[in-house]
């Protein structure tokens, strides 16, 4: 985990930065592709996802050492041969996988998120978990562990693989010519987050579409068909951590109301969207029909408001990579506690940028705690060893959250005629 820490304080500047081009670029052509709601709430569901997988909050059901422990007839060294092996088999690996959250009922909870902005930009590119919470991915590493690929070229790979999937989440790129033949192109990826019909469930691959040509998933961007985004069932929310469980609540309640026991045990396992007859009756649920002509999700927004919003995400991911920095430093029930208010924070922010009434009570009560914490630990997890005024600031940011749940819940005018979207 702490190595994990310590490789997000180089990525994810490095992600930032190219966002931050993406958002320039969009400016200067005039083709802005980002809200700014919708981009907080992206950033924000990246920082709950780097937040739980750092804190190992999960459980792996089998780990790849396991398996390689069991399976391995071979024992290979760690050659250029056996890197391109491990490549090939974690890209066969993620194409199945993939295509497992796109069809189950059950798996699509913890993938719902990725798909649910209404944009597309490098920003939605992480939108990532947390509802992942069982670790199974070792399984559909099988083959490489029958090999004995060793586990420190897997661990290496793993997230390079992962980071090589942020840069296609964009608009600005057209066709690539002969790469459209071998990798996934951010048009191949525009196809995979379209809610048309002709590109629901297409491009599933992840570093190279060989595996979509190869067992009929792949689908090339249409002249005439413009990729609309989003989900069938909006999530209608900003809020990335109710996102995460949105899928999950509605299957718990279908399960629960339908008569029949087949259904309650099947609805988990059927395809995606599936729903039982007597609940999809009673209960039915509004999906968009005409994707060029449905209302996207928005909430008002004055100026301030969306300054505040982009002064949380600054705030919190300053927070997050003080984090990572000190991450060894820190005891484990403390870092528990800083990823406790963290994932709070975001909850709280983007809760109040969906105009939610009780979000003032999440930012006070939030905003209360991080002082008390500063008081009983006399600064804010070691700040202080590394700016002398570390803690001032941090007590400072906790007032203005304060301050600005109240004044956004009970002060400011959220219908007068100078309303942004």
């Amino acid at each position: 985990m702490e190595t994990y820490a310590h490789a997000l304080l180089y990525a994810i500047p490095f992600f930032a930065i190219l966002l931050i081009i993406e958002i320039a670029y969009g400016y200067i052509v005039k083709n802005q592709q980002h809200n700014v709601f919708d981009t907080v709430s992206s950033l924000s569901s990246g920082f709950t996802n780097i937040l739980k997988d750092t804190l190992g909050l999960g459980l792996v059901l089998v780990s790849y050492p396991f398996l390689l422990e069991y399976l391995a007839i071979f024992d290979l060294k760690s050659t250029w041969l056996v890197w391109l092996l491990a490549f090939l088999v974690i890209d066969f690996a993620g194409y199945w996988n993939h295509r497992l959250n796109h069809n189950i009922n059950f798996f699509w909870n913890q993938h719902v998120i990725h798909h649910s902005s209404e944009e597309f930009n490098l920003a939605c590119a992480l939108r990532q978990p947390i509802s992942n919470l069982f670790g199974y991915f070792a399984l559909f590493l099988i083959p490489a562990a029958i090999f004995g690929v060793p586990n420190e070229v897997i661990l290496i790979l793993a997230p390079i693989h992962l980071f090589a999937q942020f840069w296609y989440h964009t608009k600005h790129i057209n066709k690539m010519g002969w790469l459209e033949y071998i990798l996934v192109t951010p048009s191949q990826h525009r196809v995979h987050h379209a809610i048309n019909p002709e590109y629901i469930d297409k491009n599933l691959g992840q570093i190279l579409c060989v595996w979509d040509r190869w067992f009929g998933t792949f689908q090339e961007e249409l002249e005439d068909v413009p990729p609309q985004f989003g989900v069938l069932k909006p999530a209608r929310t900003w809020n990335p951590v109710l996102i995460n469980f949105q899928h999950l609540y509605q299957l718990i309640k279908d399960a629960w109301r339908t008569q029949s026991y087949y259904d309650k045990m099947r609805i988990w396992f059927m395809p995606t969207g599936w729903r039982p007859k007597d609940v999809s009756i009673q209960y039915p649920i509004k999906i968009i029909e005409d994707v060029y002509n449905f209302e996207r999700y928005k909430t008002d927004a004055t100026i301030a408001l969306k300054i505040y919003a982009v002064f949380q995400l600054i705030c919190t991911l300053l927070l997050l990579l003080f984090t990572f920095f000190n991450f060894s430093n820190i005891k484990f029930e403390n870092l528990v506690l800083l990823g406790f208010m963290l994932f709070i924070g975001v909850y709280g922010y983007t809760s109040l940028m969906d105009r939610s009434r009780f979000a003032v009570w999440l930012e006070v009560i939030r905003g209360g705690a991080g002082i008390v914490i500063i008081v009983l630990l006399g600064d804010w997890f070691g700040i202080d060893n590394y700016i002398s005024f570390g803690s001032t600031l941090v007590t400072l940011y906790f007032l203005i959250t304060i301050i600005a749940g109240v004044y956004f819940t009970y002060f400011e005018d959220s219908k007068r005629p100078n309303m942004v979207y």
